[in-house]
C-alpha cells in the first residue's frame, strides 16, 4: 500500500511539473510574444520582460525579436532613366512594432524577409528606373577629383546638375514603402546601396578604356623621357665642343706665344754676330734636310742653290 501510494506521488508530482513547465515561459528584454490558442491569437502581445503564465498545450508563445534586423537585397540588374545597366545591391534595417499584426500578415521572420524582398526590391528597381545615373552615383554637387580615363567615361555626367542625389533617393524609397510595411506591422528604419556597378559587358569597356589610357600616358612620359635624354646628350657635346675648342684655342695661344719667344730668341742670336748667324744658318738648314729628307727620297738640285750649298761645301772638303 505504501509503495502504490509512493508511485502515485511520484506521478502527481511529474505531472504537476510538466503542467507548470508548459504554462511558464519567460520573456527576456529583446522579445515580445504573441499568445495562440489552436493558431489563432487570444491576448495582447506581451512586450514586458518577466516571467508569464499561459494555458498548458492548448496556448503557445509566439516569441518576435524587438531589436533591429537585417535586410539584405540581392544584387539586381536594373535600367536607369538614361538606359544605362547597373548592377544594385541594397540592404535595410527593420524591426516588428506590431506583433499581433505582425503575425497575423506574416506569421514569422522567414514570411517578413519574403515580403521585404518583393517589397524593397520592386520599389528600388522603381526608384532606379525613375533617375539617371549621375543621380544614384552622386549625393552632392561638388566638383570631383578624377582621373583622365574616367573625365573621358564620365563626360556628360560631369556636367549635370543633380536634382536629388543618392542620399535623397534612398529616403523616397523608405518613404515610399513605409505605409506598405507598417501594414504588416513593420517600421522600416533604413534603407541604403550597398554597391553600384556598370553591368559586366560595360565593365569590360571601361576596363579596355581605362587600360588604353593609362598605356598613352605611359607612352606620353616615355617620350618625354626620350626628349629629356636627347636634350642631355645634345647639350653634353655642344659642351665638349666647346671646352675642346676653348681648350684648343689656349693651346694655340701657348704654342704661338712660345714660337714667338724662340723667334726672338733666334732672332737675338742671328743679330750677335757673324758666325753665330753661319752656325744659325747650318743648324736651322741640318734641321730642313733632317725633316724632308729620307732614306728612300731622290732630289734633284742645282749645285748653286742655297739648298745645296752645304753639302756642295762638304763635298767640296
Amino acid at each position: 500500500m505504501k509503495q502504490l501510494t509512493l508511485i502515485f506521488i511520484i506521478v502527481a508530482a511529474f505531472v504537476a511539473l510538466v503542467l507548470v513547465l508548459s504554462s511558464v515561459f519567460i520573456v527576456n528584454e529583446t522579445e515580445q510574444v504573441i499568445i495562440t490558442r489552436f493558431g489563432k491569437p487570444v491576448r495582447d502581445p506581451i512586450v514586458t520582460p518577466g516571467i508569464h503564465i499561459k494555458y498548458p498545450f492548448i496556448e503557445q508563445a509566439n516569441f518576435f525579436d524587438k531589436r533591429f534586423l537585417e535586410w539584405d537585397g540581392d544584387p539586381n540588374q536594373i535600367p536607369t532613366k538614361d538606359k544605362r545597366f547597373i548592377w544594385v545591391d541594397t540592404y535595410a534595417r527593420w524591426r516588428i512594432t506590431d506583433p499581433l499584426l505582425f503575425f497575423q500578415r506574416l506569421r514569422d521572420e522567414r514570411g517578413a524577409q519574403s515580403r521585404l524582398d518583393d517589397i524593397l526590391d520592386g520599389e528600388t528597381r522603381n526608384a532606379v528606373a525613375g533617375h539617371d545615373l549621375v543621380e544614384i552615383i552622386r549625393s552632392t554637387n561638388r566638383k570631383l577629383e578624377i582621373s583622365e580615363v574616367m573625365e573621358e567615361i564620365l563626360e556628360s555626367e560631369l556636367d549635370f546638375k543633380i536634382k536629388y542625389g543618392r542620399d535623397q533617393i534612398t529616403k523616397l524609397i523608405v518613404e515610399a514603402v513605409s505605409p506598405k510595411l507598417n501594414e504588416l506591422g513593420i517600421e522600416l528604419l533604413d534603407l541604403r546601396f550597398k554597391r553600384i556597378n556598370y553591368v559586366e559587358e560595360v565593365q569590360q569597356k571601361i576596363y579596355e578604356r581605362m587600360s588604353a589610357e593609362r598605356k598613352r600616358i605611359a607612352d606620353k612620359y616615355r617620350s618625354e623621357g626620350q626628349g629629356e635624354a636627347a636634350k642631355i646628350l645634345g647639350d653634353k657635346e655642344r659642351d665638349l665642343k666647346q671646352i675642346e675648342s676653348e681648350a684648343y684655342r689656349t693651346a694655340q695661344e701657348i704654342k704661338g706665344k712660345a714660337d714667338a719667344e724662340a723667334t726672338a730668341i733666334y732672332a737675338k742670336a742671328y743679330n750677335q754676330n757673324q758666325s753665330s748667324r753661319d752656325f744659325y744658318k747650318f743648324i736651322k738648314t741640318m734641321e730642313t734636310y733632317q725633316t724632308t729628307l729620307s732614306e728612300k727620297d731622290w732630289l734633284i738640285l742645282s749645285t748653286e742653290g742655297d739648298f745645296f750649298k752645304y753639302l756642295q761645301k762638304q763635298s767640296g772638303r
